[in-house]
């Protein structure tokens, strides 16, 4: 993974691009984006979904994970949390693991003055970057710094300090379809660093993965999906239950605000028929103040 864009980030921007070929009154997510950054095979899976029409629809809306499902839900989440911190005064956004995320330019009005940093390994960095350089002349003009880094050998404040990032200032952290590749202690770590980065009023959205515990056929089919990462070299190594995450993220210095698990996400953003993944949850959380040192 370390040599090649994440294979991952381009299927989570697969299912984002699928769910743009919806009428609009369906969608969960509204990403005119998210296609430009599919290679061959992804754009031959978003071809044969839009020339199977209704029926690749209720194929993908009822499949037994329903993991493309909670990606778009878990990303309109992300979305709702992010306007809603620009419009109270977020400063600055961080995306950590920001793969093809398109926030920058799908929220270009609300971020107009703002600077988002966005930080993912250097191929799919790269990638991304060359990809924006080819649409230019179809982007909004935004502030968007992109930061190659290595998330095992340099630390995420280091590298934020020489490109502009404004340590104490009230900023929007998003870390979307990372923690469950990570260690306990890489996760807490992480957390002890953002909440330090960020002023009063800064906030995190972020996701976590947790395993089923259920002996019933679906879960495990559900737990075999999961498993099925370790042939991408992206292997899920971290999980914790929703029942658990706050106080978890309280003892890192967090205050959920909200969690929304399967249930929650389907009720908010998805009609009766979509199946939700649900060993996945999605929360925002507050940072603790802290005294803030170079």
């Amino acid at each position: 993974m370390k040599n090649e864009p994440s294979r991952t980030a381009e299927m989570v921007c697969l299912y984002r691009a699928a769910e743009q070929r919806r009428p609009e009154h369906e969608r969960a997510l509204d990403d005119p984006y998210a296609k430009w950054f599919l290679g061959p095979l992804t754009r031959t899976a978003l071809l044969t979904l839009e020339a199977t029409g209704r029926l690749g629809r209720i194929a993908e809306d009822r499949t037994p994970t329903g993991l493309s499902t909670y990606i778009v839900a878990r990303h309109r989440f992300i979305d709702d949390a992010l306007g809603a911190a620009l419009d109270a005064g977020a400063e600055q956004v961080v995306l950590l693991g920001a793969g093809y995320d398109t926030r920058a330019y799908r929220f270009a009005d609300k971020l107009r003055g703002k600077r988002v940093y966005e930080l993912d390994f250097f191929a799919t960095s790269r990638r991304k970057q060359q990809i924006v350089a080819q649409h230019a002349d179809e982007l909004p003009d935004v502030d968007v710094v992109a930061i190659e880094i290595d998330f095992l050998r340099e630390r995420i404040a280091d590298v934020l300090a020489v490109v502009g990032f404004e340590l104490g200032r009230r900023t929007f952290f998003v870390w979307e379809g990372v923690s469950m590749y990570l260690s306990r202690e890489a996760v807490k770590s992480t957390l002890d660093t953002l909440r330090t980065l960020g002023g009063p009023g800064s906030q995190l959205a972020m996701d976590y993965w947790f395993l089923l515990d259920s002996a019933d056929w679906l879960s495990t089919i559900r737990r075999a999906s999961a498993s099925l990462l370790h042939l991408l070299n992206e292997p899920i190594t971290f999980g914790i239950h929703p029942e658990d995450a706050p106080a978890f993220m309280e003892r890192q210095g967090f205050v959920v605000e909200d969690l929304a698990d399967a249930d929650t996400l389907q009720r908010r953003y998805l009609s009766a028929d979509r199946s939700v993944y649900p060993a996945c949850f999605v929360l925002t959380a507050s940072a603790a103040r802290v005294a803030h040192s170079r």
